[in-house]
Parts: structure tokens; C-alpha cells; sequence
């Protein structure tokens, strides 16, 4: 069973589709304790204030509940930035699982929020196996977790940024698979059989 994380914090439906679109089986959307710990995958979407998700994760014990799952877990956009050490996005700390800090992009030649299509690299990312140079997944954000040596996979906007974390058992994209089509569709499976 895959659990998607009901945390008030948004793309929620899409990922749900996007599941359903894959043949991914059975999957319960669920902010039960219980439900996550014994779920196969876990899944924390999210989109929207970091420093929000974050509040809502805490104050009703989630937090805790994701710091202890020892299955794979994957947050996507703002879900894995709440798995960071830190956000500027409220100037708060994160879950803490990847050791990077959360950067707010500097509109310095670029276009801020980054929205739309853009290359995904990363050599050796099980996440990415079985696609071909390049891969192309959809982003929208204003914030981006810096390089780190969590790092899995990288995107360029303006600056180098971390497009996929992995650390043990948790993953992170900060690019939406659920709306990266056919790609996108192939990392969430690459996901399920982690």
C-alpha cells in the first residue's frame, strides 16, 4: 500500500492521478499514524509555504511520524523542502533528514517563481533509471535547496540547484513528477520500486 502524507498542503489530487495513472495499486490518502507506518511507500506532497507545511507537520504530529518511517519515503516540491536542515521561507528550520539549507532565488537575469520545463541531470540516480539524457520534469517554486551531499540530481536556473535529494531511505524532487508526463511518470514507478 502507498499512503500519500493529508497534510493541508496542497497538489494532493494531481499526485493521486498521477498514481492512478501508473497502475501504482493501492493507495490511501491518510494523515493516520498508523496508516503511514505501515505503508509500503510513502508519499509527502506539497506545495505552496514551506514555513506553513512545516507548522501543520509539527502541530499535528506528522513530523514525527515521517523522522521515523524506515521505508521509502518521497517529498516532492515543497514536501522535500520541509526535509531539509532550514528554509529562508519563513526563516525556519526543517525535518532535517537532508543536510542542505532552502534558498529563496534572486531575480538577478532570471524569471522568479521558476515555472515551466527544465533539464534534470544526475549520473548513478535511481530515480532517473531507465530515462535517456535529457530529462525534462516541470517545475514551479521561488526556492530551491542548494547543493548539497544529498544531492542527487541537479537543474540550472541561474544558479546550479538540487533537482533530487537522496538520503537512505528518503527521496526528494523539487520538480512536480506528477506533471512531468512521461518522465515524470517513470520516476514516480522508479520510486514504487525502490
Amino acid at each position: 500500500m502507498i499512503a500519500v502524507v493529508d497534510y493541508e498542503a496542497g497538489n494532493v489530487r494531481s499526485v493521486l492521478h498521477a498514481l492512478e495513472r501508473i497502475g501504482a495499486g493501492e493507495v490511501r490518502l491518510s494523515a493516520d499514524p498508523e496508516i503511514l507506518r505501515s505503508a509500503d511507500k510513502v508519499i509527502l506532497p506539497g506545495v505552496g509555504d514551506a514555513s506553513v507545511a512545516l507548522e501543520s507537520l509539527r502541530r499535528s504530529g506528522l513530523a514525527e511520524v515521517l523522522l521515523s518511517l524506515t521505508r521509502p519515503v518521497l517529498g516532492i516540491c515543497v514536501g522535500m523542502q520541509v526535509l531539509c536542515r532550514h528554509t529562508e521561507e519563513g526563516d525556519v528550520d526543517g525535518l532535517g533528514v537532508f543536510d542542505a539549507e532552502v534558498k529563496r532565488f534572486i531575480p538577478d537575469g532570471i524569471k522568479v517563481p521558476h515555472m515551466g520545463w527544465n533539464t534534470v541531470e544526475g549520473k548513478g540516480c535511481a530515480l532517473l533509471e531507465g530515462l535517456t539524457d535529457p530529462v525534462f520534469a516541470y517545475y514551479v517554486h521561488s526556492f530551491y535547496a542548494e547543493i548539497s551531499p544529498d544531492t542527487a540530481a541537479v537543474s540550472v536556473h541561474g544558479i546550479p540547484f538540487s533537482a533530487i535529494l537522496q538520503h537512505g531511505n528518503f527521496s526528494g524532487t523539487q520538480f512536480h513528477p506528477e506533471k512531468s508526463g512521461p518522465a515524470g511518470a517513470k520516476i514516480l514507478q522508479n520510486f514504487l520500486s525502490l
